[in-house]
């Protein structure tokens, strides 16, 4: 996504913290973007229901609707709206749980604003560059498998589920880059947008589902192969 079409981009701003809404809304302004701020969850959810937004900051402990359950809701209506979760909780299950809810990113107050900026520009970014590819190839197939990465369904023989953003995000990485070896460092930076030094249990948790899903044994799993010491690297080569 060019700059000009980053700074066109509607965000929805779901904080009841007086102080810090009018902060974030003021410098989002600023940078160009158009900012509609909810107060509460409940607010959050007649947005959602009556607009359409190219990214969603989302504080968890609101009145009416935590930030949990609006991420859910939303991620029903629009499987690849970008969501950056705020929080003072640190604990790293609150995160994870952050990650499997639909969140794409997550911040841990107090934050730098600076780091809030180029969190939003590079979840930006990512959806572009899925949404590109997404249109190129909306389905793909391997092995006993099938993908829409434009809803995010999946059919796993006789299996059907939806996948997380996330989990779509870090499949898609993998297998537009089929045979080269992917280390944690890059899908921690191109997917997650984090740097690399955060713990890399995140990248291993999520390849471990993805396996769950698509490997029939997923303890020898042929599609998404660990290389040692080095990544890992998506082959649709079942032998």
């Amino acid at each position: 996504m060019k700059k000009n079409e980053l700074v066109r981009a509607k965000i929805l701003l779901v904080e009841d913290e007086d102080t810090m809404a009018i902060g974030l809304e003021f410098n989002l302004s600023e940078e160009g973007y158009e900012v509609i701020r909810a107060a509460d969850g409940k607010k959050a959810l007649e947005y959602i229901d009556s607009d359409t937004y190219d990214l969603v900051i989302l504080d968890i402990m609101l009145p009416y609707y935590d930030g949990f359950e609006i991420a859910e809701i939303l991620r029903q209506k629009d499987p690849q709206i970008p969501i950056l979760m705020l929080t003072a909780r640190g604990d790293i299950k609150d995160r994870i749980k952050g990650f499997e809810t639909g969140a794409d990113d997550y911040l841990i107050k107090p934050f730098h604003l600076d780091e809030l900026l180029l969190r939003v520009q590079g979840m930006l970014r990512r959806k572009s560059w899925y949404k590109e590819t997404t249109t190129r190839t909306p389905v793909i197939h391997f092995g006993k498998n099938e993908i829409n990465f434009e809803n995010l369904t999946c059919q796993a023989g006789d299996k059907k589920f939806q996948l997380t953003p996330q989990e779509a995000l870090l499949l898609r990485y993998l297998i537009d880059h089929k045979g080269k070896i992917i280390s944690r460092q890059e899908l921690l930076k191109n997917v997650w947008n984090v740097k690399s030094d955060i713990e890399t249990r995140t990248v291993d948790n999520f390849i471990a589902h993805l396996r769950k899903y698509f490997e029939q044994d997923p303890s020898h799993p042929v599609y998404i192969r660990s290389v040692r010491g080095a990544g890992y690297m998506f082959s649709d080569e079942s032998s």
